[in-house]
């Protein structure tokens, strides 16, 4: 039996009929949910800090103690460029400290930041308020000026702190979901620029973020029971540059022996990031 499209008649009316209809498909716009969305920054390449690293930590003014002897420094982002530089020349890396959950009235940029996204009082630390760490649309123009300006210092990485905000009484309702969410994006700005990036404390957002944290810093981790929290990222090659504080009966030598076992660099500080510092023997 013929097809019919094999009928002459028939065949001088569909066979237009039909490329017709497949030209119109071609034009036609795609659905919105295939639409080619901008691609982002492309990433840069970065360091990737490895464990057994020593670290001096020092938040402060520009009186950084330059006679120590670590391979990493951890300063605040506003010192002057002259020391990042003189850092550099002596073959050590320099890290930039950065507040990314908390508003410092101190800070050059703090009249930036609009009032919607200062939360309660950081209880303890006069001058500092919660953020908002849900409204990146917000945040984000600041947080990437000043990511900007950790590159063009040429620092290595950074320490965005206050990032393990969700169980704080922050005057909102965040989610471990937000702060995920915020912490991603952090890494994605900053591994755009071509500078390494460090988790935090947030023993419990470990497992979450290992692909994209490149090292931890903790705080207190040996003296509070959770720094075997933070072996997976010694596992992954990753260094943990871990701080104790004076004042807490911490038994900073157990502290070392049980760093040495485990590729965990210890340091015993006093609170205030001064230039004190005693490492492990």
């Amino acid at each position: 039996m013929a097809s019919w499209l094999e009928e002459p008649v028939l065949r001088k009316q569909v066979v237009p009929l039909l490329a017709l209809l497949l030209l119109l498909a071609g034009c036609a716009p795609e659905p919105a949910s295939m639409t080619h969305l901008p691609s982002p920054p492309a990433a840069l390449d970065w360091w990737r800090p490895g464990p057994g690293l020593t670290w001096q930590w020092q938040i402060g003014d520009n009186a950084i103690d330059l006679s120590v002897q670590a391979d990493v420094f951890d300063v605040d982002l506003y010192i002057d460029q002259a020391i990042v530089d003189e850092i550099h020349a002596r073959g050590q890396r320099v890290i930039c400290y950065v507040s990314v959950g908390s508003w410092e009235d101190w800070r050059p940029d703090a009249d930036r930041f609009p009032e919607q996204v200062l939360g309660k009082d950081y209880e303890g630390w006069p001058g500092e308020r919660w953020l908002d760490i849900r409204r990146i649309d917000l945040l984000g123009p600041i947080l990437r000026a000043r990511l900007d300006l950790c590159q063009s210092k040429g620092f290595d990485g950074v320490e965005p702190d206050n990032t393990d905000i969700h169980r704080e009484d922050t005057g909102f309702s965040l989610s471990y979901a937000d702060q995920l969410a915020y912490a991603r994006w952090l890494a994605d700005e900053a591994h755009a620029r071509g500078l390494a990036i460090g988790i935090k404390n947030a023993p419990d957002m470990v497992a979450d973020s290992l692909t994209f944290f490149d090292f931890a810093i903790t705080e207190d981790a040996y003296f509070d029971g959770w720094v075997a929290k933070m072996l997976p990222f010694v596992k992954a090659g990753k260094a943990v540059l871990a701080a104790e504080y004076t004042g807490m009966d911490v038994d900073f030598a157990s502290a070392c022996a049980w760093g040495r076992e485990h590729g965990v660099s210890f340091i015993l500080k006093n609170r205030g990031l001064d230039s004190w510092l005693e490492m492990c023997p």
